[in-house]
């Protein structure tokens, strides 16, 4: 089971007593449970803290977009300040890793301890449970050529779909995949293959016991009643306090398995149920959550950063209603492209369209937009600073603020008078 750490917690806080929230206090506990309200580091983040914030988090969720960085490594940035990436690809892809990689909350980062937590989801999908319906059939077909592929794998090692001998041609756009690719990503999805290194972005397959910690392979697997349990303790103390829905979708369990799961937890004691101020249904709260009185925060979030992957619970906690834009028709995009929330105290208060543009080595910013009722001049300043700092993170020179937005204004001004 893994534990978490609370350093990050701001200092003046008290425990819950009660079981009913105000809105307030559960964004509180939502950003003291996610790592924020502490201190960023002023220095760059070492290894054993980047551990424990990924531990944390529970998970760190991946996606192909690369407008601004990867989203997988935004997170940390966004709660400790600048980090060395380097050591963060050395623990999800090093020979000492102890981070793997799997399908958490879709595909994800996850902390090596949590693999036997998820056998029973890897057991499920060589039986065609749980995974993509096309994936399920191709692989009941296709059994003799995916035995062929981990066969050639086991003997010539760490493989792309496109090297394997007998992988064929994909036939184009993002979902044509080869039947080579169908095949790795089937036993990937199975267990039977896991990420042995990214190049760029692709895959690189290899057997489990060829990646992984030896003693992690050798861990005992718990049932799956079990390891839903702790899935769900995961997720409770990575959010604090949540709904049925919130607690499932972190590591996106099944409906019934939930149900039962939680009924188990709060028998045992180990989730309190709670109300929450506005919300129509129940929430569950992690008995070990703190409640800061308040949150003292400056962080711009990457679109898939688990305080507001879920989107509902985005809306319920802050009244901030966000979508993924880049998949979004152009004519369709109110505030951008790769739109970054930007989280101000407890409040998201603005949402920016951001690109790191390379080749002249600047941060753009095409357009800054305030939420409603939220005054322009603390926003720009503080967004400043975060700006200078995100620039530097990713080794960019200046930073380029666009002309559209209510906010665009007030932030050039704020850039401007900080450079």
């Amino acid at each position: 089971m893994l534990k978490q750490s609370h350093s990050m917690h701001a200092p003046d806080t008290t425990r819950p007593t009660k079981d009913k929230f105000s809105l307030k206090a559960a964004r509180c506990i939502a950003l003291a449970a996610q790592g924020f309200g502490g201190e960023r580091a002023a220095e760059p983040s070492g290894f054993a803290q980047m551990r424990r914030m990924v531990e944390r988090l529970g998970l760190l969720q991946i996606d192909s977009v690369n407008v601004l960085i990867r989203s997988h490594y935004l997170p940390l940035f966004s709660r400790l300040g600048p980090y060395p990436t380097a050591r963060l690809d050395a623990a999800a892809l090093g020979r000492k890793r102890n981070l793997f990689e799997y399908w958490g909350h879709e595909a994800s980062l996850l902390p090596v301890a949590t693999y036997p937590l998820l056998r029973w989801r890897m057991e499920r999908a060589r039986h065609g449970l749980g995974i993509y319906g096309g994936l399920a059939r191709f692989a009941k077909e296709n059994r003799p050529f995916l035995d062929a592929v981990l066969a050639e794998i086991r003997a010539r090692g760490p493989l792309s779909a496109g090297e394997l001998t007998d992988g064929g041609r994909g036939e184009g756009g993002w979902w044509g995949w080869s039947d080579g690719k169908r095949a790795v990503e089937y036993l990937f999805w199975a267990g039977e293959l896991t990420t042995a290194e990214r190049r760029g972005f692709e895959r690189v397959y290899d057997v489990p016991e060829r990646v992984l910690p030896h003693d992690v392979l050798a861990t005992p697997v718990p049932s799956e009643e079990e390891a839903q349990r702790q899935l769900l303790l995961i997720s409770a103390r990575a959010l604090g306090i949540g709904t049925e829905f919130d607690l499932r979708d972190y590591f996106r369990l099944e409906v019934t398995d939930t149900k039962a799961r939680l009924a188990e937890l709060m028998e045992d004691g180990a989730l309190t149920p709670v109300t929450v101020e506005g919300w129509r249904n129940p929430a569950y709260l992690d008995p070990n959550a703190r409640i800061p009185r308040r949150i003292e925060a400056h962080a711009l979030l990457s679109p898939f950063d688990s305080l507001i992957f879920e989107r509902s619970r985005t809306e319920r906690l802050f009244d901030f209603h966000y979508r993924l834009a880049f998949y979004t028709p152009a004519d369709k995009r109110s505030h951008g492209y790769y739109v970054m929330p930007f989280l101000m105290g407890d409040q998201l208060v603005a949402r920016l369209d951001m690109k790191a543009e390379r080749a002249a080595s600047t941060l753009a910013v095409p357009a800054a937009h305030l939420e409603d009722g939220v005054a322009p001049g603390p926003v720009a300043e503080a967004l400043a600073a975060e700006l200078r700092l995100l620039a530097g993170w990713l080794g960019l020179e200046t930073v380029r603020v666009g002309g559209e937005g209510d906010l665009a204004g007030a932030l050039k001004a704020a850039v401007g008078s900080s450079a």
